[in-house]
């Protein structure tokens, strides 16, 4: 902690310099008052409603041979603060205004000319006052995963009932966990035991989601080579470290950002949405109708995998 309390409030830029360990051979760019519109919070209150972020932030440059080249492609550009503001946000819906900051730190830093950075992030509508928070993180915390680009699976395997059903099912995960171990399974969902029937469309969708929960626990019950997983944090882990994965869908969907999230009563379609966010090389569905629009490549549930 610096010995001048004072620069607890000071502007970034001022907190930056004095904090720096080289400041005398780090240059810096700077990002300041950028405002967002989006919808962050733990509360309940804060669900369904934007609020304004005021985002600022200091990044010192790693050193580089001087140019006299008047080429932007040679620097460190303002828009890879703004992009990671904008993908930071566009990832899901976050409670944390800290997870936000660690994030767009995080894709900052994967810049290699990026050496350190520092972040203020702001709510400006909680009240008569600014509430937020202030981090500096440093290249060299980060680990060689975060270095390097999100895992992307092979395949999103969608099971129907038929599936789920067949005697083939050990068969199919023998054969997923030995020749696709970067597949997430997606399953149908089971009818609850005793599941209400109730008018509200968010209690509904929240109801019907459980029901994804309740296959997915329920296959990895029968079968200890499937791990349930919500998060994307949870899937990446997954992918990286080569264990089949059950997805239980609540959390993404409810967290995302898109306008429309993929509807839980159609499951293929939740599949192929599924398959889109992580950017998946294919969607394979196995005992269950493929709907118009959906692009998958369907198997019977006694056929084995190409």
């Amino acid at each position: 902690m610096h010995k001048n309390p004072g620069l607890a409030f000071a502007e970034l830029s001022e907190r930056a310099l004095a904090l720096s360990d080289n400041a005398a051979t780090h240059d810096r760019i700077s990002l300041r008052n950028y405002e967002r519109d989006t919808e962050i919070g733990a509360f309940q209150q804060e669900r369904g409603n934007t609020q304004r972020i005021r985002f600022n932030a200091v990044v010192e440059i790693a050193p580089r041979e001087m140019t006299s080249r008047d080429d932007v492609d040679h620097i460190l550009s303002y828009d890879t603060i703004t992009e990671a503001i904008d993908t930071a946000l566009g990832e899901e819906r976050l409670n944390l205004l800290e997870t936000l900051a660690e994030r767009i730190a995080e894709l900052i830093l994967r810049d290699s000319r990026a050496a350190r950075v520092y972040l203020r992030i702001e709510k400006l509508d909680r009240g008569p006052f600014e509430l937020g928070v202030e981090i500096a993180r440093d290249r060299s915390q980060l680990s060689s995963e975060m270095k390097s680009a999100d895992p992307v699976p092979a395949q999103v395997v969608f099971l129907g009932t038929e599936a789920l059903e067949s005697a083939h099912l050990e068969r199919w995960i023998y054969r997923l966990s030995a020749a696709q171990p970067t597949a997430i399974i997606v399953v149908a969902p089971e009818r609850v035991p005793q599941c209400p029937r109730v008018a509200d469309p968010v209690a509904r969708r929240r109801i019907a989601l459980l029901a994804y929960e309740y296959a997915a626990w329920a296959l990895a019950g029968r079968d200890g080579r499937c791990s349930v997983v919500s998060s994307r944090t949870e899937i990446d882990w997954a992918l990286r470290n080569a264990h089949l994965a059950v997805w239980a869908p609540s959390k993404l969907v409810l967290d995302a950002t898109d306008p429309s999230p993929a509807d839980p009563d159609h499951p293929v379609v939740l599949a192929g949405w599924l398959r889109d966010r992580l950017q998946g090389e294919r969607l394979i569905v196995v005992g269950a109708d493929i709907p118009e629009g959906v692009e998958a490549t369907g198997l019977a549930p006694d056929a084995l995998l190409p």
